[in-house]
């Protein structure tokens, strides 16, 4: 349950070694101890590390769960894992692959393990959540969306198709739930200083996991749908939206 200042009891983080989804989670542990549940691939090596790390960052509890975003049909076992000790308060759902740009667009198989993990996993987990917080009457979903899905590029257009496919689906998902108590919040950074970006050249208004994770404590616990990181990227986005086709595929983005 989340008590009377607005902290959580229990968090899941779906994507247990995702490094933004561990620094949400170590910024929720600054109010206070509290139980977290990892769904991780039972062959990650960096699982070990993340326990670790939200000990050291004073949660009272770690968990492991196994966790195959390709594995549709174990997720409801997953989620029913999760919930077998009591209510889960915040589910964070920060998994996800980036991928070669160049390389997915013309190789089917790799195109479409990228859609299976990025979008239709995250759906499945995300219909299997909203059925248990709908359930007990409340909680939150932090969704890792992505700018790159406000208006697909280019430059990497299956990866910010899968994004777009994300964003849409969380976005209905809070319209549904609303009424009976939970709430979703989407989050659409820009880049981040992350193992998947490392070998990417850094682009303007990147930012820190640790940044995003600020946000994304405050931007839940106020309730929000939507929030951009840094917030400023809002705005260019909204520029970049309404820029005409001809003109788009000539920015150097």
């Amino acid at each position: 349950m989340i008590n009377a200042v607005g902290n959580p009891q229990t968090i899941l983080l779906l994507g247990g070694t995702s490094e933004i989804g561990l620094a949400i989670c170590a910024e929720y542990l600054k109010k206070g101890p509290i139980r977290i549940i990892l769904a991780a691939l039972p062959n990650d090596p960096l699982r070990d590390d993340a326990v670790a790390q939200l000990q050291a960052a004073g949660a009272s509890t770690v968990d492991l769960i196994d966790f195959d975003a390709l594995d549709n049909g174990s997720h409801p076992k997953v989620i029913d894992a999760a919930w077998a000790s009591g209510d889960v308060d915040v589910a964070i759902v920060a998994f996800g692959l980036l991928g070669d740009a160049e390389e997915l667009w013309q190789d089917q198989r790799k195109a479409v393990q990228i859609a299976e993990i990025n979008y239709t996993a995250a759906v499945s987990v995300g219909v299997l959540v909203g059925e248990k917080m709908k359930a007990q009457g409340f909680g939150r979903i932090i969704a890792m969306s992505s700018a790159a899905g406000e208006r697909v590029r280019r430059s990497n257009f299956v990866y910010g198709s899968t994004k777009a496919g994300l964003d849409g689906f969380y976005l209905g998902l809070g319209e549904a739930l609303r009424p009976f108590g939970p709430r979703v919040l989407v989050i659409r950074p820009g880049q981040v200083r992350t193992r998947m970006s490392a070998g990417v050249k850094e682009a303007p208004l990147t930012v820190n996991k640790e940044d995003v994770a600020a946000l994304a404590v405050s931007a839940s616990q106020k309730g929000k749908e939507l929030v951009w990181a840094p917030g400023t990227f809002r705005y260019v986005m909204m520029i970049l939206r309404h820029i005409p086709r001809p003109i788009f595929r000539k920015l150097p983005i």
